[in-house]
């Protein structure tokens, strides 16, 4: 007999989904906007400075990709009620959202902005409710096995 999981791990799981879907649209508008991006980034440095533009693709792909991967790993085990897999989406969560705050400090176009904010509004909310007490509840309790006959 398995343990019927709380809205508020469905909610977890939903919004954990939801992180990870930013940061794949993230993702793909540094790869659509990258000449805005590296503009943006040129204006506010000085004419003379020798400073290469980052190179902000390869660095959001790789972002999403290690970001999709563990959080389909950890959303799994969080499912199945193991409070470490709870503990280390938070963090996948909260490095996501000080990534995003980082975008922010870059001087990106507004739509940059836009998905940043709606980003960060995800990124909390998923942190509330990977913390909220049944979700808690439910990963710090061991599951139930299935009876013997």
């Amino acid at each position: 007999m398995t343990r019927d999981r709380p809205p508020a791990v469905t909610g977890a799981t939903w919004l954990s989904v939801a992180v990870v879907a930013m940061t794949g649209l993230t993702a793909l508008l540094t790869l659509v906007l990258k000449d805005e991006l590296v503009d943006a980034w040129a204006s506010s440095r000085s004419e003379s400075s020798a400073v290469e533009p980052p190179a902000f693709v390869p660095v959001a792909i790789t972002m999403f990709v290690v970001v999709a991967l563990l959080a389909a790993v950890l959303i799994s085990m969080m499912r199945e009620g193991h409070e470490w897999a709870r503990i280390l989406m938070s963090g996948i969560v909260v490095l996501v959202g000080v990534a995003t705050l980082a975008i922010v400090r870059t001087d990106p176009p507004p739509v940059f902005l836009v998905v940043a904010a709606v980003s960060l509004v995800v990124d909390v909310a998923a942190v509330v409710v990977l913390w909220h007490r049944d979700t808690r509840a439910y990963c710090r309790h061991p599951r139930s096995s299935t009876p013997t006959p």
